[in-house]
């Protein structure tokens, strides 16, 4: 299958203080998955193969978990194309 992106807004239910620190595990993680990525303010956009993508959101969950979060909320947008997609092709106008 071609690249897709998945973009991952994660939110963990824990101390207000501690979000962050949580989220900075998630993020962690999809770092030594070794897919393209980048964080935003509000999401994390991934580029790659989907199943391995949605490998990533389902391990995030549980990161969340095992860091003491007692529910988690996401919210996933999926952008696929039968010959692919690139976080590039939509972006890279904007950057210099």
């Amino acid at each position: 299958m071609s690249n897709v992106n998945v973009s991952l807004q994660i939110l963990p239910m824990v101390k207000e203080e501690n979000i962050y620190d949580v989220v900075d595990k998630v993020i962690d993680y999809i770092d030594s998955c070794g897919v393209k990525y980048e964080v935003g303010p509000m999401e994390t956009t991934m580029e790659g193969e989907f199943d391995k993508l949605i490998d990533i959101v389902k391990e995030a969950q549980t990161i969340c978990v095992k860091e003491g979060a007692s529910r988690v909320v996401s919210v996933v947008k999926i952008d696929y194309k039968s010959e692919g997609v690139t976080m590039n092709e939509k972006v890279g106008k904007y950057r210099g």
